[in-house]
């Protein structure tokens, strides 16, 4: 996983509304839910859970599938286990050849 996406998945999941939607799919998994189920569940206005939910399908972080005439949503686990991982991927390595920046410039993902 790149830094943009990781950082596109964190901003769409740091959302309270968006937050919510994805812990609701997980709770569903794995069938998942239509978008009616969802909207009952939160008490979100259909027009805000469409926006809500286009940001999170954008990231990855949900699928949605057409079954019939309606549209079926689940959480895509992998994406979020690969930013998890992206986190982690450095863990406890040290600074050993590294030194810090002193441009005051934000740090470059190696």
């Amino acid at each position: 996983m790149n830094r943009d996406l990781a950082a596109k998945c964190l901003s769409e999941l740091g959302n309270l509304t968006r937050l919510d939607i994805f812990r609701v799919l997980v709770r569903a998994s794995p069938k998942g839910l239509n978008i009616g189920e969802i909207q009952a569940r939160l008490d979100v206005p259909a027009s805000t859970l469409a926006f809500h939910l286009r940001g999170l399908v954008e990231a990855g972080l949900v699928v949605q599938e057409k079954v019939g005439r309606e549209v079926r949503c689940r959480a895509n686990h992998r994406q979020v286990t690969m930013v998890v991982e992206f986190l982690r991927e450095k863990c406890c390595m040290g600074f050993v050849e590294e030194e810090p920046s002193r441009h005051g410039r934000r740090a470059e993902a190696a």
